[in-house]
């Protein structure tokens, strides 16, 4: 059962987090497949002092042997 976890900097609305929820299940029901009852999607927002101190450090810079999409930015 697949589950996102959707880390971004703070201030897109709650509408903009549904539809990119939407949006990334239906792609990944293109490439993957499964029911859309199989997936499920967290998002969580975050002040740029905690993207630059934790989340790149550790999620992106720390996580390189499972990222699959690298950044176009250094931090």
């Amino acid at each position: 059962m697949p589950h996102f976890q959707i880390k971004l900097l703070e201030g897109k609305s709650k509408e903009q987090k549904q539809r990119l929820a939407e949006e990334v299940v239906k792609a990944a029901q293109k490439v993957i497949g499964y029911g859309d009852e199989s997936y499920s999607v967290t998002i969580e927002d975050f002040s740029w002092d905690e993207w630059k101190n934790n989340i790149y450090p550790q999620e992106i810079d720390g996580r390189k042997d499972i990222l699959y999409k690298k950044p176009g930015y250094n931090v």
